[in-house]
């Protein structure tokens, strides 16, 4: 399953991510974490040092190795050259999976070890100055979004982006490729403006969507997040003396967190594995195009100088029965 979490700067939601990343290798899950804000910090969050953090590689700056490896022998894209971030898959693309070992995860995953379990974690690289005036952040996030277009995931294997602050996930159609998006939210106006501009934009998609109350002290915190996000409050959580500890590089076992937070955590698992009975590939697969489509006409014709609507495969249907599509790797 693919989950998303959002929220406004400094709401909480990479602590939040990767306390729930925590929670997924506690139980054993299966789990790819890719962190795709322009602030990076699910590393330092899952326990790296800043020195550890700073060595891991950039997803955007690999995106040639990432298109070469997708293309596979799709005979709709003519040159890996020609592929966008919303490139979606065909006939002849190599997919990506979970479990798996691939070229991109040699190039772009390294694993993290939480206690007793290991995951995958990636990240876009940071917004650097040599990108100042010449880059959007955009740019680099488009490797995430064309990674998770070829992406087949099944039930109890997970993919969890900690996404970019604010309103910016609709710079692109990624926000619509999860099963379940978890916004992050403060007792504040601030805190749930951020909600209210995500269910406007995410209504006509089907995003499936809840609100995660942080730095909730009490009942006047909650009466008033129920007042503005109503049934789509899944569930808040207060202040953590195991996240402080943490924030200090002095961290304990994720087992020592507290009761109430892990019953949280408990929450936003049992939602997001409820996520996969209503998962639609189908429209999966038309949103992808969709928003292909979109970009190819705005920007991507003129700038690879390929017709890229040519690019879509008519009768392909990204799913778990489709991971025999992908070409063999070269010997």
């Amino acid at each position: 399953m693919k989950i998303a979490f959002v929220g406004k700067g400094g709401s909480g939601k990479t602590t939040l991510s990767s306390l729930f990343i925590r929670q997924l290798a506690a139980g054993g899950a299966p789990v790819v974490a890719v962190d795709a804000d322009i602030n990076q910090h699910l590393g330092t969050a899952l326990g790296l040092d800043e020195a550890e953090a700073a060595a891991l590689p950039a997803m955007g700056a690999r995106l040639p190795l990432i298109k070469d490896y997708l293309r596979g022998t799709n005979p709709r894209i003519a040159s890996a050259a020609t592929m966008i971030k919303t490139t979606p898959p065909g006939e002849g693309s190599r997919l990506l999976r979970v479990q798996e070992q691939n070229p991109v995860y040699d190039a772009c995953a390294r694993p993290v070890r939480l206690d007793d379990a290991e995951i995958r974690l990636m990240v876009t690289g940071p917004f650097t100055e040599s990108d100042l005036g010449v880059a959007c952040y955009h740019s680099k996030v488009g490797a995430v979004e064309l990674c998770l277009n070829h992406l087949v995931d099944g039930r109890d294997e997970y993919v969890v982006v900690d996404m970019t602050a604010g309103s910016d996930s609709f710079a692109s159609g990624m926000f619509t490729r999860f099963d379940m998006t978890f916004l992050v939210a403060e007792p504040t106006r601030k805190g749930v403006s951020v909600y209210r501009q995500y269910k406007e934009y995410a209504r006509d998609f089907g995003v499936a969507l809840k609100v995660v109350g942080n730095k909730v002290q009490g009942e006047d915190d909650l009466d008033f997040l129920r007042s503005e996000a109503g049934d789509d409050l899944l569930v808040t959580v207060g202040h953590s003396d195991w996240v402080r500890a943490m924030e200090k590089g002095r961290p304990r076992p994720f087992g020592q967190l507290e009761a109430e937070n892990r019953a949280a955590l408990e929450t936003l698992l049992t939602t997001a594995a409820e996520s996969y009975e209503r998962r639609d590939w189908a429209r999966y697969t038309r949103q992808m195009v969709h928003f292909h489509l979109r970009n190819a006409e705005s920007w991507g014709n003129a700038k690879t100088g390929a017709d890229l609507a040519a690019q879509v495969d008519p009768a392909f249907v990204l799913g778990e029965s489709s991971a025999d599509v992908s070409a063999p790797l070269p010997a």
